[in-house]
């Protein structure tokens, strides 16, 4: 099994950057709405969610802690104006998902914005709602999203998971990149981000534990760190993870002395703003990967002592 500090240095790394670079966290509120007002709202989603994991599994240092709930803080009182950015993509797009699902993780952390309250039960009662078509994998992350928030799921979450490419178990050679990261998400999704391992399928579980590990393999070698670091994830998410030891420290050694972790192979160039761009995915992918990891290896050395 992996050293444990050496998985920790790679998510106390990740959150340093993520701080030093808390203003690439930028909604840009001018842009043409064709071009689509809603896609720089992704990022700060996926913070309060990695935020969200680290908290909730209790394993961070105090830096580590204190790093995550200032970028939290950050990101909701100056990112989002207290929510109120929220409120006007939804009435930009009233049946898009993604203000939705930005705020969930935020409520969840104790934040509120109560007209976004409102516009949710108000936009999950529409028939346009149920019939937004989208990929299966963001189906079941809605269904996910609306049962976390007190909404009845619609579809459920076991009717959207069956139209998943995962729920067939198929052959895996097959997967390629864009298929990697539809199951990294159905995983994501069905375990609450690593909270409830059980809530994979036993047939799931069991397809995965063994095909995970030549995957990891695979991605390893092209140096994908991005998406490696997902499949790590995947692993920490299993009921019995194997925490490959050569796969984290590959990953470990590719991160850079600043803690930014490059998507693939090694970090762009150019300004800020587009390095950013490229890297804060992979980056904060290291920190879930790491307290998710940094948690299941403290657990299984608590059972073994």
């Amino acid at each position: 099994m992996t050293d444990t500090r050496l998985i920790h240095t790679v998510g106390a790394g990740a959150l340093e950057w993520l701080w030093a670079h808390r203003d690439g966290f930028r909604l840009e509120p001018d842009v043409d709405p064709e071009v689509g007002f809603l896609e720089r709202f992704k990022p700060v989603g996926e913070l309060a969610l990695i935020c969200s994991v680290l908290f909730r599994e209790g394993v961070a240092g105090s830096r580590q802690a204190e790093l995550a709930r200032r970028l939290i803080d950050h990101a909701w009182r100056d990112t989002l104006d207290g929510g109120r950015m929220l409120v006007r993509g939804q009435r930009t797009e009233p049946i898009s998902p993604i203000p939705f699902e930005v705020y969930l993780p935020f409520r969840e952390l104790g934040y509120s914005q109560p007209e976004m309250e409102r516009a949710v039960v108000l936009n999950h009662r529409l028939d346009s709602w149920q019939a937004f078509e989208t990929r299966p994998n963001r189906r079941l992350a809605i269904s996910a999203f609306q049962r976390r928030f007190g909404l009845s799921p619609q579809p459920s979450e076991s009717e959207a998971l069956r139209a998943t490419w995962l729920a067939r178990t198929p052959e895996p050679w097959t997967v390629e990149g864009h298929i990697a990261y539809d199951i990294t998400h159905c995983v994501f999704h069905l375990t609450d981000w690593g909270e409830n391992p059980d809530g994979l399928p036993p047939d799931i579980a069991d397809y995965l534990a063994t095909w995970l590990p030549a995957w990891i393999d695979d991605w390893l070698d092209l140096r994908r760190w991005d998406l490696l670091g997902e499949l790590l994830v995947v692993d920490a998410c299993l009921p019995r993870p194997t925490l490959d030891e050569p796969a984290w420290r590959a990953f470990a050694a590719a991160q850079q002395p600043d803690g930014a972790m490059p998507a693939i192979r090694t970090m762009p160039e150019g300004d800020e703003e587009a390095v950013f761009d490229i890297v804060y995915h992979s980056t904060l992918v290291a920190a879930f990967a790491s307290v998710l990891a940094t948690s299941r290896a403290l657990t299984a050395l608590a059972r073994a002592s």
